[in-house]
This record gives structure tokens, C-alpha cells and sequence, in this order.
């Protein structure tokens, strides 16, 4: 089982117990202004999607990593869109719990898929999407050595109809 220590936190692989927390988790509808999650998600559909992660990125170009704080899961970092031949992957991060942000668990989870990345995926480079209006987001990527490279204007339809600026952001390994 890969287990990435984060110092504060530990990065775990996905096990079928984590069933219910991502059910949670994945049904929340104010997670799925930042996922791209546009319908609920069933727990056959999350026991599918844990059965794929036993098979390493490489097969199934993603992998989900549990963050968890003291043996319990407080979020999920995801490596998604991996890129094997440009040798790159897309980051997103989720601390779930309110009162579990602004702890260091999804800066200490990052720095540690860093350094997983460059060292056993041998990647050259990290991206993730940010909305224009998630500076916590917006301070967490760039605190971590992240830069913004572009920004893609009114590429996010929110609910009231209008649309909102992403940013696109990189980080050179």
C-alpha cells in the first residue's frame, strides 16, 4: 500500500473502508463547484472508482490519495490526467472539513506528492485549475512554488449564469 508521510499528515492509497467518507465527500454540491462534479455519485460508482486504484497511474492516468490527520481521513489529494509521455499530471486537492482547513495538511500533502512525483514518477511538471475566486486555493498553490501561466476568462459557468475567470497554474519540478 503506497503511504507518502507529510510530516503533519499522512497520504494513504485509497481503501474500500473509505467508502462512506467519499460518498460524503463526493456528494457534497458545494465540493462540486471545484471538482467539475455535476451528479451524485452512487457508493457501487465509489467502489468501482476504489477498485481501479489498485492499479497503478500508469494504467488508469489517476490516483487518489487519502489525507488523513491521527487515523482519520480529513481530505483527498488527487493526481488526475497524467501525462506520461510529457511527463506531467494535474493536481487538485480537498480538506473536507471547515475546521480541518488552514491546518497545513493540504501544504504538507502537496510538498510530499512533490517530491513523489519528481523522484518516483519522474515527472517534470505539476498543474492545477483554480477558479479566480478561490484565494485560499489561489494562496496554497502558489505558496507551494506554483505559478500562474494563463488565465482562461470566463471559463467557469456558475450558478446564477454568469461566468467566472480559472487560472491555470504550473509548477516545474
Amino acid at each position: 500500500m503506497l503511504s507518502l508521510d507529510a510530516n503533519i499528515c499522512r497520504l494513504r492509497a485509497v481503501e474500500p473502508t473509505d467508502v462512506e467518507v467519499m460518498y460524503l465527500w463526493e456528494n457534497d454540491v458545494e465540493v462540486w463547484r471545484v471538482s467539475g462534479t455535476t451528479a451524485p455519485l452512487s457508493r457501487e460508482q465509489l467502489l468501482n472508482f476504489i477498485e481501479q486504484q489498485r492499479y497503478d497511474i500508469y494504467a488508469t492516468r489517476q490516483m487518489r490519495l487519502i489525507i488523513e490527520v491521527e487515523g482519520i481521513a480529513v481530505g483527498a489529494l488527487d493526481l488526475f490526467d497524467f501525462d506520461p509521455q510529457h511527463a506531467r499530471v494535474g493536481i487538485g486537492i480537498l480538506i473536507y472539513a471547515q475546521e480541518q482547513r488552514r491546518k497545513g495538511y493540504a501544504r504538507a500533502a502537496i510538498e510530499a506528492v512533490k517530491s513523489y512525483a519528481r523522484t518516483t514518477l519522474c515527472l517534470h511538471q505539476l498543474w492545477a485549475t483554480v477558479a479566480e475566486d478561490n484565494l485560499p486555493s489561489i494562496a496554497l498553490f502558489e505558496g507551494c512554488g506554483f505559478k500562474c501561466c494563463g488565465t482562461r476568462r470566463e471559463w467557469l459557468r456558475q450558478p446564477n449564469g454568469e461566468f467566472l475567470d480559472e487560472r491555470f497554474y504550473q509548477l516545474i519540478l
